[in-house]
């Protein structure tokens, strides 16, 4: 089983985010269990903008067992075409094209994408194992 991760798991655990760290850290270390970790290349920029080196964002990775991948084809293929229906749909132009081809890449190259962000990438990728992580944090609280 491959686990794609979105940015904003690995932000919840590298700033910290008192309300999602323990969740995030957690939900990390159980889907590690399950079988591997990646992140697309377009997850790599946006974690790069938090280390002041690439050595440093690299040892990151690698301490945590998580790989980079480069987007297929097939997956900007995707990307594309989710585009086209979100703005469509008309949707606003807050959400930018990373968000899309985080979304494809973990439909196309992943078994499911470990994100926060449920609402749109459930509208989006229907067919998408997601899994969110603050989905505890709410049922913990009822």
């Amino acid at each position: 089983m491959t686990t794609a991760i979105e940015t904003n798991i690995l932000l919840d655990i590298l700033v910290p985010n008192k309300a999602f760290y323990e969740a995030s850290a957690s939900a990390l270390q159980h889907a590690a269990g399950e079988g591997s970790l990646v992140i697309s290349d377009i997850v790599y920029a946006e974690l790069c903008i938090h280390f002041g080196t690439q050595r440093e964002c690299d040892a990151f990775l690698v301490d945590n067992e998580i790989r980079i991948q480069a987007l297929t084809r097939e997956a900007h293929f995707l990307a594309s075409r989710a585009w086209r229906t979100y703005r469509q749909r008309g949707g606003k132009r807050t959400r930018i094209l990373a968000d899309f081809l985080i979304g494809a890449h973990a439909q196309k190259q992943a078994t499911r994408l470990l994100s926060r962000d449920r609402g749109f990438y459930h509208t989006l990728f229907p067919s998408l194992d997601l899994r969110d992580p603050s989905e505890a944090n709410e049922k913990n609280r009822d």
